[in-house]
């Protein structure tokens, strides 16, 4: 009588869970670093079309819109402040919402700007001005 031992021993799943615990505490570390940059490519991008559709904007009606007014004035037109006369129908971003940033904070966004018609700023992944790394502030103007 001969027994068929097929599967796999006690060890070597031992063996296999340890390789496989060490692949990944290799690969871990690049695949989270990664999403940290992806985030803020990604806010960068949304700044990038913010200051296309603003540009747009002023195109139609000869000024920005104002702070109060803020980005929402992309997506649907004002009704109070200084209102646009050629206001185009759809508005000016595609998707008809302004978008949070990638942490899930909204944008700011200051008309006159500081630094140049219109500021555009994501406080980065703490939400809260300053910081360094994944935390620094994104900025139009540092963008340019």
């Amino acid at each position: 009588m001969i027994k068929d031992k097929r599967g796999f021993t006690l060890l070597e799943i031992i063996v296999v869970v340890f390789i496989l615990s060490i692949l990944a505490a290799i690969v871990a570390p690049k695949i989270i670093g990664r999403t940290d940059d992806a985030r803020i490519a990604e806010a960068k991008v949304q700044i990038k079309n913010f200051e296309t559709a603003l540009k747009l904007f002023k195109i139609d009606n000869g000024f920005y819109p104002d702070t109060q007014q803020g980005l929402q004035a992309l997506i649907e037109k004002p009704t109070f402040g200084r209102i646009p006369q050629k206001y185009r129908e759809g508005g000016y971003l595609e998707q008809r919402r302004i978008p949070l940033d990638p942490w899930g904070n909204p944008y700011i966004y200051i008309s006159p700007g500081v630094h140049g018609d219109f500021d555009i700023i994501s406080y980065g992944a703490d939400g809260k001005e300053g910081g360094e790394g994944k935390n620094a502030d994104i900025r139009n103007w540092d963008m340019q």
